[in-house]
Parts: structure tokens; C-alpha cells; sequence
């Protein structure tokens, strides 16, 4: 019997692509015991670590094994299922891409999924795309809520060949996950920073100013100087998964320091006086967009409350 370890780099209709740790990629199916706990909960993602035998030379490889996962990107599961869907594991970053122009950015829809980063623990990363199409001014302008946050910016241009290197040293040798609105450009993006692979794109409807999906489900794709990078399908609906209405305060990195201070230990930051949080607002040390995110992601969750499924 042969065993080895790997990871899941795609899955297609019960068979899954393994990249074993001494190079070679295997196709392989869930043992059925397996599958009987997948059904239970426990569900194979793109970016396991997983054991793998073959019975013997002539066999298929079977998983055996989900190891366990150091950190996870997870979402609600679509069209209002039950529980979760784990769109990548085993992360140590997520860079979520924006446009600059075409499709033009939302500000507040970046506060979304970078909250979802922080809930799931990982560390975000921030690119804007195509500056070539407005300007790094203009772009820095439209996202000085996120830089004053202290979150990592690399403004970046596929066509001008701008930021490209810097962006590329913060995604060689670790695992990440591409995440952000269609039509942004991230795997042409990618493309360029990575000759070779080969990732599918596609070009901006004019007429309705978004871009097509063009992936289906997650592939982890190795890179050729260590790491690997997640493509995943562009979420037209970014579910704030497992977030508690009153954890969502935490997942605001520039409120963290505050949190305590207010002058009640259950305060929302809504309404109550002696509120750090307004107070730091008021003194423009907290900027008014990025609360703005809270508040509305804040009633969001807050309905979802009433009615978790």
C-alpha cells in the first residue's frame, strides 16, 4: 500500500486533483467512510491537506485523510442552504482586488469583504487594479478609508506594468486567495505576475459595466517560486458567515483599540453616549465611510439574526 500526503488543488463531480508533497498530482475519490462524514459536516475544500493511498499499482488513489486546517475562507452556503461552504483552507492571506474604474468600486463593498477576512481570522490584503484607467491620486482618494485603516494597498496596473513586483514578493511562498468583485482583473492580474497559469478570464461588459464569471468553483494553482494561489468564483453575494451581531465591532481592526473604553460594557456604537468608538468618529480619528460599513453591516446582521436561514 502507498500513502502519501498532498493537497487539494480542485474537485470535480467526487474526484479530487492532489498535489503530493514530492511533486506528483494525483486524481483521487473520498474513501467511503468519508464521504459519510461529509454528509455528517465535515466537507473536503480546495487547500486540504490530505492523506492518499493507493491499494496498489494498478488502483486509483483514495482520500483517506482530511488533516487538520489551520485557518479557512468560508461562506454561507448559495441560495439559502444550511451551514457553510469553505471556499479555500489551510489560508495565510487573502488579497482582495478592486478596480480603480470599469467596474467602478464601492468602497463599502470592500468594508464587506474585508470583515469577512477578519472573521475568518486571515490576513487581508488590498489591491486596486487598472489605475492606468483614473490615477494613483485619484484611486488613493477613493480608498482612504481602507488606507487609514492601516490596511496593506498595492495599486497595480496589468497594462502600464505598475506595483506589479512589490505585490508579487507579498504572494510567493505563501497561500492566498483571490476575492473581490468580478470584472476587477485578478486573473489577468495574476496572469501577469505568474507566466503560466493560465487563469481564465474575460473581458468587462460594456453594456452593463461587470465582469462575467469566469471560474466555477475554487482551483489552487501552484506558483513556480513557492506558494500557491486560490481562484475563486466571483461572489455576486458575500455572506457575512458565523459573524455574531456584537463580534462584528472586532472585526474592525481601527476599533479594536477602543473597545472597552465606552462608557457601557454592552455598547452597540450606535446610539449610546460615552461611546469611544462615535467619539473617535466625531474627532475624525475613526474615518465616517469605514463607520458607515459598521453600521449598515451591523443592521445586516442584526436581521439575519431574526432569521438565520
Amino acid at each position: 500500500m502507498i500513502s502519501r500526503r498532498g493537497v487539494v488543488l480542485q474537485g470535480t463531480g467526487g474526484v479530487y486533483q492532489v498535489l503530493t508533497d514530492d511533486g506528483d498530482t494525483c486524481a483521487a475519490s473520498m474513501r467511503g467512510r468519508l464521504k459519510h462524514e461529509a454528509r455528517a459536516g465535515l466537507k473536503l475544500a480546495v487547500g486540504d491537506r490530505v492523506t492518499i493511498t493507493q491499494d496498489d499499482s494498478e488502483s486509483a488513489f483514495a482520500i483517506d485523510e482530511i488533516l487538520p486546517r489551520r485557518s479557512k475562507l468560508a461562506r454561507r452556503n448559495p441560495s439559502g442552504a444550511r451551514g457553510e461552504r469553505i471556499v479555500v483552507a489551510n489560508l495565510d492571506q487573502v488579497l482582495v482586488v478592486f478596480a480603480s474604474a470599469k467596474p467602478e468600486p464601492h468602497p463599502r463593498m470592500l468594508d464587506r469583504f474585508l470583515v469577512i477576512a477578519e472573521a475568518n481570522d486571515l490576513a487581508a490584503r488590498v489591491v486596486v487594479n487598472k489605475i492606468d484607467l483614473t490615477s494613483e491620486r485619484d484611486a488613493r482618494e477613493r480608498f482612504a478609508d481602507q488606507i487609514a485603516a492601516s490596511y496593506p494597498i498595492h495599486f497595480t496596473s496589468v497594462r502600464a506594468h505598475i506595483g506589479l513586483e512589490s505585490l508579487r514578493a507579498e504572494v510567493e511562498g505563501k497561500v492566498s486567495a483571490l476575492s473581490g468583485p468580478s470584472g476587477v482583473g485578478k486573473s489577468s492580474l495574476m496572469n501577469t505576475l505568474f507566466p503560466g497559469l493560465n487563469l481564465r478570464t474575460a473581458e468587462i461588459s460594456e453594456s452593463v459595466n461587470k465582469g462575467r464569471h469566469t471560474t466555477v468553483g475554487a482551483v489552487l494553482h501552484p506558483l513556480p517560486g513557492g506558494g500557491f494561489v486560490a481562484d475563486t468564483p466571483g461572489l455576486r453575494e458575500v455572506g457575512l458567515w458565523g459573524i455574531d451581531v456584537d463580534d462584528l465591532a472586532h472585526c474592525f481592526p481601527e476599533f479594536r483599540p477602543l473597545l472597552g473604553e465606552c462608557r457601557f460594557g454592552d455598547c452597540t456604537h450606535l446610539v449610546e453616549p460615552g461611546c469611544a468608538i462615535r467619539e473617535a468618529v466625531d474627532a475624525n480619528s475613526v474615518t465616517a465611510g469605514r463607520y458607515e460599513s459598521y453600521q449598515k453591516l451591523r443592521e445586516e446582521l442584526a436581521v439575519a439574526a431574526l432569521d438565520p436561514w
